[in-house]
């Protein structure tokens, strides 16, 4: 058996934060080594044509070896890796070489997130300090020549702060600053997922209405970022919409991929990159099961995520769970994840 590629991430440190939104959830920070990457990527090597390895997949560059862990990653991958725009805020203001490293591989645009001002961001980061520190990067950013890109999460209860983002771009002069050394300052906002901790957010999930609320300017970014001509194609469905059509759909579905990603937790747990790194996504342990026995267990949709969506129709899996009256906004797919976390952990899954 030996599969075209696979992606590995292993865990290797955890994450500062605790945000509540986070799709993957709040599994505890351990430590794992580097000797510990080598081994998972000698185990997962003799099953594929093409091996990347990572040594994350919550924070990226949170260790303090962060550049001998970017190395030594490229010494175990089989092709370049990505850096994807992405980083490690809490490192930036700790670690002033952080940023300047940044920019020696490359990299011009960079993913920050807010939820509104200090109170409100530190409050969904989970993690006091949070806002000054995205301020303090953005400086940072810039000042290297990486354009920040800006990530919004509208709920209830941060979509009448949006005021504070177009606050930020105007006082913080990011337009013009971005511009002046050829780069493109971007933001955008959106609902996100509602798995993992997200799933805990469901009741703040904003709906129609309350688009009216994200004012003109931010609209206008967030559907050049995504190339669409209506908020309502960002946000999605009314739940109660999203209900009736599916209840319908008798259709099963396989999360399997030719090239799937793997996530590897301190305890050497593993789950493919689907949702939250919850049981009934659960595939194995390196330290008890074999790679290959667990690359099987995803071709053959063993753990009872994979099993549940691929033996029962989504109608019976929507009508236990989802709200016939919900009014909050989903992007189909989002919706089904959420329904189908729903109902292995409160229905038990494939009967």
């Amino acid at each position: 058996m030996k599969l075209p590629k696979i992606t590995v991430c292993a865990d290797l440190v955890g994450c500062p934060n605790r945000c509540r939104h986070c799709w993957l959830g709040h599994t505890p920070n351990g430590t794992m080594t580097p000797d510990d990457l080598r081994t998972i990527a000698s185990a997962f090597r003799p099953l594929a044509e093409t091996l990347v390895v990572y040594d994350w997949y919550r924070e990226p560059d949170f260790r303090d070896d962060y550049r001998e862990l970017w190395d030594l990653c490229n010494e175990l991958s089989d092709l370049p890796r990505d850096h994807f725009e992405l980083m490690s805020v809490w490192r930036a203001v700790r670690d002033l070489n952080y940023v300047p490293w940044l920019a020696s591989l490359g990299l011009k645009s960079m993913q920050l997130t807010i939820f509104g001002g200090r109170e409100t961001t530190d409050r969904y980061t989970g993690r006091k300090g949070a806002y000054d520190d995205i301020l303090a990067c953005i400086e940072q950013l810039i000042e290297h020549k990486i354009a920040p890109r800006i990530q919004y999460f509208a709920f209830t209860d941060t979509v009448g702060e949006l005021s504070h983002l177009e606050y930020l771009i105007d006082s913080l002069r990011l337009e013009e600053r971005c511009k002046a050394f050829g780069g493109e300052f971007s933001c955008f906002v959106h609902g996100g997922s509602c798995d993992g901790a997200g799933e805990q957010l469901y009741g703040k999930r904003i709906t129609i209405a309350e688009l009216s609320q994200i004012p003109p300017r931010i609209a206008a970014y967030t559907l050049h970022h995504f190339g669409e001509s209506d908020l309502q194609d960002v946000f999605g469905e009314p739940e109660s919409a999203l209900y009736a059509r599916l209840l319908t759909d008798r259709s099963t579905d396989s999360f399997v991929e030719d090239e799937p990603v793997f996530y590897v937790d301190h305890k050497w747990d593993v789950y493919p990159n689907i949702t939250a790194t919850e049981p009934a996504w659960r595939l194995g342990n390196l330290r008890t099961d074999s790679a290959e026995s667990i690359v099987r267990a995803y071709l053959q949709s063993r753990s009872l995520g994979q099993k549940t969506r691929l033996q029962t129709p989504l109608c019976e899996i929507v009508r236990a769970v989802g709200d016939p009256d919900g009014r909050g906004l989903f992007d189909e797919g989002d919706y089904v994840q959420y329904c189908l976390n729903r109902y292995v952990r409160e229905k038990g899954g494939a009967r």
